[in-house]
């Protein structure tokens, strides 16, 4: 391993563990699998973190109830501060530590039970359905602007209680939000991410209001009458968690399905294996999830000294445990970099892990298990377009910006 004082230049650092760089953009694993074999918690100066590649460190990590997720314990200029810190109020609950993450999340947690997204099921075929009738016919479409993109949009906007009439200045809204999680934007950027922050600030509040004055049954207003303990979400409590629902939720689902059918495009042995047995769907998913995770990596902070994975670190560091790398340990997975739908072990990081494991994935799995078949099924001669991948550049995530294909 190496420290702060003594890393390998020749190790890749700063931009070059990012999608600022196209080649980790495209496929990250060439660095990571390096990082793995030589420097397994390996010091990133350009931009103060530890990387974490093994699986077994990684899942250590994501269960150690004693690191922190907010930012705001993050010391000055660490990544974590960087990448999350230095925002006005409170933090979302993706950066909130127990007892207030705890709170929170039991609050809105029912919506998201594995029941509860179940009984959506009908709600979201119907919508995959009227996003594939819109591309019939067509030589060509995009995927992610056509498809992956309006679907996860779509679902979380009913389920907040959006008016359909509003979609499309949401998509907008959900478009932009996404960028809050780049640490680089520039400034004309931050200034458009601010401004959308403010209108869709204002679009949630007008609707809180009228939900307080006439319940629905939708999230909304679901969150208005959350309860914990006598204890009630704030305005700007649901505020917050309605913004991190549109932004986190639909661009992680957008990636799945994006990389998803992507994975089966670049492997016909696997999209006939699937066509022949719809069967394998659930398996399917949880391989796409292993194979190309929508999220790459995640933060923790140490609230004090200590040693990580064999290595000292100090209190306020950042530790980011790159999902993606702990997904292809080839400790863990024979063949890591070999996408088969029929693997039989197919566990992953992909959702985070230990307290924060992620709230939407019940959803998201869904999503993905009726979207592929059904896309699948509409154009069994689907095909990749001649033309280069792009992919989104956006730390932490992993996705394309367009998806061509052919019917």
């Amino acid at each position: 391993m190496t420290t702060e004082a003594n890393r390998t230049e020749a190790l890749p650092d700063g931009l070059a563990l990012t999608p600022f760089d196209p080649g980790f953009a495209e496929n990250p694993h060439p660095a990571l699998d390096l990082l793995r074999e030589r420097d397994p918690i390996h010091w990133d100066d350009a931009f103060k973190r530890w990387v974490m590649t093994r699986h077994d460190d990684i899942d250590a990590l994501l269960r150690d109830r004693s690191l922190s997720s907010d930012p705001r314990n993050a010391g000055e200029g660490t990544f974590m501060r960087l990448f999350a810190g230095d925002r006005e109020g409170d933090p979302s609950i993706l950066f909130l530590d127990p007892p207030q993450h705890t709170r929170l999340r039991g609050l809105v947690t029912k919506a998201f039970t594995p029941r509860a997204v179940e009984e959506m099921a009908p709600r979201i075929q119907q919508i995959i359905d009227g996003l594939l009738d819109a591309v019939a016919g067509r030589p060509a479409f995009d995927l992610i602007a056509s498809f992956a993109g309006p679907l996860p949009t779509i679902v979380i906007a009913e389920m907040l209680g959006v008016d359909p009439a509003d979609r499309a200045q949401f998509k907008e809204w959900s478009d932009i939000g996404v960028s809050v999680f780049d640490p680089t934007l520039s400034p004309e950027g931050r200034a458009r991410l601010e401004q959308s922050s403010v209108e869709l600030d204002a679009y949630f509040r007008r609707v809180i209001a009228e939900r307080r004055a006439g319940p629905r049954a939708d999230l909304i207003s679901g969150l208005i009458a959350a309860e914990d303990q006598g204890e009630k979400l704030s305005e700007e409590q649901i505020v917050t968690m309605c913004a991190l629902l549109l932004a986190a939720g639909n661009v992680t689902t957008t990636d799945l399905i994006g990389n998803g059918v992507l994975a089966l495009l670049q492997h016909p042995d696997q999209m006939r294996l699937l066509r022949d047995d719809p069967s394998l769907i659930k398996n399917a998913v949880e391989e796409m999830l292993r194979y190309d995770s929508p999220v790459v990596e995640a933060g923790r902070i140490p609230l004090d000294e200590r040693t990580v994975a064999g290595c000292p670190v100090s209190a306020g560091s950042t530790l980011n445990p790159m999902l993606a790398a702990a997904n292809h340990d080839p400790d863990v997975y024979p063949e890591p970099h070999r996408f088969d739908i029929t693997r039989e072990d197919t566990h992953h990081h992909s959702f985070g892990g230990g307290v924060h494991f992620c709230l939407g994935a019940p959803l998201a799995r869904l999503e993905a298990r009726l979207a592929i078949p059904a896309l699948l099924d509409r154009f069994p001669d689907l095909r990749l377009a001649p033309e280069p991948l792009q992919y989104r550049k956006l730390p932490g995530f992993q996705g394309l910006v367009r998806l061509n294909v052919l019917t």
